[in-house]
């Protein structure tokens, strides 16, 4: 247990008690406990053997408005035999979670919780990783691709950025289903891609 991690779970006002359930599961598991982005983040124990999965991100409890949940970040490659995982937008690549909404549950799945955590260790100790889709297996939205062959300078500009920044972009720019939403988007965040800028700079 970190003391540096008890305020997250002392400031929640809404699953608490599923907050603090998760967490003795997952430290009766030998993970470390961290605080990474504004979550208790459990990675893998450090021993002295200095193994290259020590420290690895492993899981990570959060909540939500409707649920809390756990997320295992590279759930992608877990056997999930009890059909629990669940990806949380069709764009998220490797991390999966498990939600509850009641402590009761939590209780319950005490046994298979602990199963994929002790398998997520596994799958780092053993150095599997997710296969990442490239920027260019994703498709540009029509709109966009316009708008990119109209103007040279915006193409460059987009070619320029980092993957990462591309993909947040197309995701944006592809998520409204009116073409009319799909265009605003895109004309009011032309100004920030033509100065190499992300989508949240």
């Amino acid at each position: 247990m970190n003391a540096k991690v008890d305020f997250f779970f002392s400031k929640a006002t809404k699953w608490q008690k599923e907050f603090e359930k998760l967490r003795m599961i997952i430290l009766d598991c030998g993970l470390n406990e961290e605080l990474k982005w504004g979550c208790p983040c459990y990675t893998c124990p450090t021993g002295s053997s200095g193994r290259a999965f020590e420290k690895r991100n492993i899981v990570l409890i959060h909540g939500f408005k409707e649920y809390c949940a756990l997320l295992f970040f590279k759930g992608a490659l877990l056997n999930d035999a009890n059909d629990i995982l669940i990806q949380q937008t069709k764009n998220v690549q490797s991390a999966r979670q498990i939600r509850f909404t009641n402590a009761r549950e939590i209780v319950k799945m005490e046994k298979i919780l602990k199963a994929y955590v002790y398998e997520a260790i596994e799958v780092e100790r053993v150095g599997l990783k997710v296969k990442l889709k490239r920027t260019s297996d994703f498709k540009i939205p029509e709109e966009f691709q316009k708008k990119l062959n109209k103007a040279p300078a915006l193409k460059t500009a987009f070619d320029a950025l980092t993957p990462g920044r591309q993909r947040a972009y197309i995701f944006y720019f592809s998520q409204p289903q009116l073409s009319k939403t799909r265009e605003s988007r895109i004309e009011k965040y032309m100004k920030q891609i033509l100065n190499g800028k992300g989508l949240d700079d």
